[in-house]
């Protein structure tokens, strides 16, 4: 509240996070790193399909980051002739905004992007969770494919033409191949034998090379 006695309302912190905010974080997850090294390691492992990295843009949120106090500096170093680099380490208010932020993203239907990063960072949630989150995705696509299926059949009832229906016809055949492959994933986490959460560097040996080519 401040002099006036007016109230602040503080939004949360996942609000005003971007996807490629939420993947440096999680790169700072596994390891401490400089942003050089972020950025080429994410786009060794294709990360960048989901979203269009930018050296520019991806400096410019590390700096947004730190000054949020989500990560911070724990060192520099110079190799060679190349200018020096400041690594940054995860904070726990980071990793807390991280988890808030998939909580958000993993059930609505509405934000394509922000769902795949969320996808691919779920891991960072425990599974009984991310089950929970899925499921409540389902039941909104399960309703929208339904209201989708009636309209487009009170469409063709109505005599409006095949041709006007082209778009209406690829949404539906998306929204079927979406909740058939959300329900058989929702099936698979449920399984026990289905690997989750714990080191996010299981295979050692990979991951080192994706290092080390990151860092070259």
């Amino acid at each position: 509240m401040d002099q006036s006695g007016r109230m602040h309302v503080v939004k949360p912190a996942h609000h005003t996070l971007t996807p490629i905010a939420i993947m440096a974080m999680a790169l700072l997850r596994e390891d401490d790193m400089h942003p050089y090294e972020m950025i080429r390691l994410l786009r060794h492992r294709r990360d960048d399909r989901m979203v269009a990295i930018t050296n520019g843009t991806f400096y410019h949120t590390i700096a947004r980051l730190q000054r949020a106090g989500f990560i911070d500096e724990v060192g520099s170093d110079r190799d060679g002739n190349r200018p020096e680099r400041t690594t940054y380490t995860l904070l726990p208010a980071g990793a807390e905004a991280v988890r808030a932020w998939l909580r958000a993203e993993l059930p609505r239907v509405d934000r394509p992007v922000e769902f795949r990063v969320a996808l691919a960072e779920a891991h960072n949630l425990e599974r009984s969770e991310v089950i929970d989150l899925l499921r409540q995705r389902a039941a909104q696509l399960d309703a929208d494919y339904a209201e989708h299926r009636l309209g487009l059949a009170e469409a063709r009832a109505g005599g409006v033409p095949e041709q006007y229906l082209i778009e209406v016809e690829r949404q539906e055949a998306l929204l079927t191949a979406e909740t058939r492959w959300l329900h058989q994933t929702i099936d698979r986490l449920a399984d026990p034998g289905y690997a989750w959460g714990g080191d996010p560097k299981p295979h050692e040996t990979v991951y080192r090379a994706q290092r080390e080519a990151a860092r070259s």
